[in-house]
């Protein structure tokens, strides 16, 4: 009996004895990805992760409209209430946002769509930090006194907190990250 030696399909002169399970190709261990099933060759994977990307083009501006909607009147509502509380409240309502867009969106999925929602409520934090930006500079120039200003950082930095918390449960909601 011979013993004929394999080698890979894309780097020829790598001896092997690697194939992958789906074509059967023969694959040295720099092109084998290890998956719960087994080695597969690059090609494969790339084929396979092209079927999960379900979401149209008009998806996109969808999520980060109702993201930045979503989450501008998120900060507005928990800007009023105690300030503690809006940090329990806040992945809530992102969690419930990012429900909103995966229905919204018809439940498709893309790997571009959490990014772009992210973006979207950014865009909705920002409308609360400027009205409270420029009373800063406005009357720190005037003259204020420094526990005036103290006071309006802190809820410059509890507005950023809500939105961070938000915007990353929304993040990772629709990125898949289940508790």
């Amino acid at each position: 009996m011979t013993d004929q030696s394999l080698y890979c399909a894309n780097h020829p002169k790598r001896e092997t004895s690697l194939r992958c399970n789906r074509c059967e190709k023969p694959i040295c261990s720099s092109c084998a990805v290890l998956t719960p099933v087994g080695y597969r060759c690059k090609e494969c994977i790339r084929g396979q992760q092209a079927g999960f990307d379900t979401a149209l083009l008009r998806d996109y501006p969808l999520a980060s409209i109702i993201a930045a909607v979503g989450v501008g009147l998120g900060i507005g509502i928990l800007g009023y209430l105690w300030y503690w509380a809006g940090f329990i409240f806040a992945p809530v309502v992102g969690g419930g946002l990012a429900e909103v867009i995966r229905v919204a969106v018809g439940r498709r999925r893309s790997r571009r769509l959490p990014f772009v929602a992210v973006i979207g409520g950014v865009i909705g934090v920002l409308p609360h930090l400027f009205p409270v930006g420029l009373g800063i500079f406005s009357v720190a120039y005037a003259g204020a006194s420094p526990a005036w200003l103290g006071s309006v950082g802190l809820k410059i930095l509890f507005l950023l907190a809500y939105g961070f918390l938000m915007i990353s449960t929304l993040f990772y909601r629709l990125r898949g990250i289940r508790w």
